[in-house]
């Protein structure tokens, strides 16, 4: 998997990609200690709005991002948004209201909206073999498993030495050391954009984009089914640990651990696995798991603690893990499949929004649910929910899914370029491609003929 960091470029992202996380894994511990600090025993409540806040501000910023993206030099963009996050970072440590904080949030969760989209449009790009940019993908989902176990640790020593404040010192160092590595890295050009309209049309691309591909739509549905299990993990951890299991905080740490790992070693294997399987095979088996697990879940915390108990909700978070790594990974690839070079922008910025839609549902349904009928019930909901997704994204999803689609083209005149290589057919114009949906192809077809019968 290392091989892909020979790529100059690549390795410079990723290394940015990481001291990034890193910032932001010391800004969740820190701003939950400042939230207590100002909040006391209704921190939780203030960690709640906050949450909501960054999910509105994904679901709000990203599609905008994508509709101006062309406007701007990515590396330009993506600069200025790590030094936004690195200038907020550093303001936390004055705040002495609850407002504050929610305002401060809001626009370092906007910066992030900004430039998480654009690095993931870059990728694919700077990788353009399809071997290397699921070497990539992979990469990213263990930098990310890797972040949620070395900040919290990192957090801790550094605590030991100072106070919480400094925290956001080393948030705002990291955010500053990716601006200064996406500077030294110089991005390829990025293909021209055919499309015309607004900013409101260009942001509304990229959902329509999702809406009018079968396999886009799959993937928003199974988006829905891990939020509707990561949810119980984010959220229901520390309630099931210290209430149910009545365990200590540090077994809080060990059973998100324990998440992050099952995520990790799936990521190792994702590549291998995708070389044999088509990401269809992969992602809706993984999707299915979830339910299965969160069932067990609701049994677990519905019956008496025993010796063997706490043992089996490491495993279950553990393959929660597993099954979401095995859903998100391949998503990036899917995605690329869908989508036009210009296009990646729009697509994995509607992606983003998208995605964090459904964690703006599942979060606070998990919260109010637990507080209100108990984590059994809680889990039974969320698997509920994590079933119905998983088995709409099968008849969404066209199990012979090839890249190459015959369509006819009913609107366009003869002579027009589009059309050097098609036959005249009843109704316009016929001839078979890669399909995406783009300015000349703006419906899926309804009854098109393979041409080729490969899927990936």
């Amino acid at each position: 998997m290392l091989y892909v960091l020979r790529n100059r470029t690549y390795r410079r992202l990723f290394t940015a990609q990481v001291f990034a996380l890193v910032g932001t894994g010391l800004a969740t511990v820190a701003l939950s200690l400042l939230a207590y600090d100002i909040a006391g025993d209704n921190a939780s409540a203030v960690l709640g709005t906050a949450l909501a806040i960054k999910m509105i501000a994904y679901v709000a910023i990203a599609p905008v991002v994508g509709a101006i993206a062309d406007r701007i030099p990515r590396r330009t963009l993506m600069v200025a948004m790590d030094l936004t996050r690195a200038g907020v970072a550093v303001t936390l440590p004055f705040v002495t209201e609850v407002w504050q904080i929610y305002v401060l949030i809001f626009l370092l969760q906007a910066a992030s909206a900004a430039f998480t989209p654009t690095f993931q449009a870059t990728i694919p790009e700077v990788l353009p073999a399809e071997r290397d940019y699921t070497q990539a993908l992979s990469m990213s989902r263990l930098a990310y498993d890797l972040e949620s176990l070395f900040s919290p640790a990192l957090a801790a020593a550094l605590l030991t030495l100072v106070s919480y404040n400094w925290l956001f010192i080393g948030t705002s160092f990291g955010f500053a050391a990716s601006a200064v590595l996406v500077v030294a890295t110089v991005l390829p050009k990025p293909a021209p954009i055919e499309r015309t309209g607004g900013v409101y049309a260009k942001a509304a691309f990229g959902t329509r984009l999702f809406w009018a591909t079968p396999r886009l739509r799959a993937l928003l549905a199974l988006d829905l089914a891990v939020a509707a299990a990561g949810a119980i993990v984010f959220v229901n951890t520390v309630v099931m640990v210290r209430d149910h299991f009545e365990r200590t905080a540090s077994a809080v740490s060990l059973a998100l651990g324990a998440y992050g790992a099952g995520s990790m070693i799936t990521a190792l294997l994702l590549p291998r696995l995708l070389r044999r399987f088509t990401d269809r095979a992969v992602m809706l088996p993984a999707a299915f798991a979830l339910p299965v697990i969160l069932a067990a879940v609701a049994g677990l915390t519905a019956s008496a603690v025993g010796s063997w108990s706490w043992f089996v909700v490491l495993v279950a978070w553990a393959a929660i893990g597993a099954a979401c790594s095995a859903v998100l990974t391949p998503g990036g690839r899917v995605i690329r499949r869908s989508t036009g070079d210009a296009d990646l922008p729009a697509a994995f910025a509607a992606q983003f929004s998208l995605s964090h839609s459904c964690w703006l549902l599942t979060y606070p349904l998990a919260g109010w649910l637990a507080a209100g009928a108990g984590l059994p019930i809680t889990a039974v909901v969320l698997g509920v929910i994590a079933l119905a997704s998983a088995t709409a994204a099968v008849f969404i999803w066209p199990a012979r899914d090839p890249s190459e689609l015959e369509h006819v083209h009913p609107d366009l005149p003869p002579g027009h370029p589009h059309l050097t290589d098609a036959h005249p057919a009843s109704g316009g114009w016929q001839h078979g491609h890669h399909y995406v949906i783009d300015q000349h192809h703006r419906r899926w077809p309804d009854r098109a003929e393979h041409a080729s019968s490969g899927s990936r």
